[in-house]
């Protein structure tokens, strides 16, 4: 499709294209925004932890709370609050409490804007059929006041100029859709790795707390 057939049909759509446009473009801007943002936390999540393994598996407990201070990723933030609490006799439970308090911090902010997303393509689904709608409406109104001859061609190009509005709210949202569950899996992976290197950093910490405690 050619470039001059593209802008024939957005502006053949009428008025409603525009408000299409505008919600398809507030869509790509938050979809781009937070592909980029949970991509470095996943980037970032993953660099610390590889790091961070070796040192909590030698008990290098002091070296690991160095290693958080100094990390603004969100694997950071869930194991200073499990550090902070090593060093004394503490029951599983309180290692977990702190943890879910970091995690319940933490989730909403990679699901942040993410049903965004899923609003705008039900938004510019409703904008082209209320397009199409309008369109029709002011086709009939003009087809009653035309003359008899000219009825039949005035309403299939009222009609035809009226469906645009549908086809371009279904081209926006239908993307727009799949954007939706990309960005909400790729959230929900993120949260599921925290939760597996909590459980792994706990348990590490939690069997040398037992050791010592049976050399004392």
């Amino acid at each position: 499709m050619s470039i001059q057939a593209i802008v024939n049909f957005f502006v053949g759509g009428g008025f409603w294209m525009y408000p299409i446009l505008l919600v398809g473009a507030f869509g790509a801007a938050i979809s781009l925004e937070r592909f980029i943002t949970l991509g470095r936390v996943e980037s970032a999540n993953r660099k610390l932890w590889d790091e961070l393994q070796p040192v909590l598996g030698q008990a290098n407990f002091d070296k690991a709370r160095e290693m958080t201070a100094g990390d603004n990723s969100t694997v950071s933030q869930i194991l200073q609050a499990s550090l902070e609490l090593q060093g004394a006799a503490r029951r599983r439970e309180d290692f977990e409490v702190a943890m879910e308090e970091e995690m319940m911090a933490i989730v909403p902010q990679l699901e942040k804007r993410i049903a965004y997303t899923a609003l705008y393509a039900n938004l510019a689904t409703l904008l082209g059929l209320l397009g199409t709608v309008m369109g029709l409406i002011s086709a009939f109104d003009a087809v009653a006041n035309a003359a008899p001859a000219e009825k039949s061609n005035l309403l299939s190009a009222s009609i035809a100029e009226a469906m645009n509005c549908t086809s371009f709210g279904l081209m926006v949202a239908i993307p727009m859709l799949l954007i939706n569950l990309f960005l909400t899996t790729k959230a929900r992976r993120i949260v599921d790795s925290l939760e597996i290197i909590s459980l792994k950093a706990l348990n590490i910490i939690l069997r040398h707390t037992g050791r010592m405690q049976k050399s004392d």
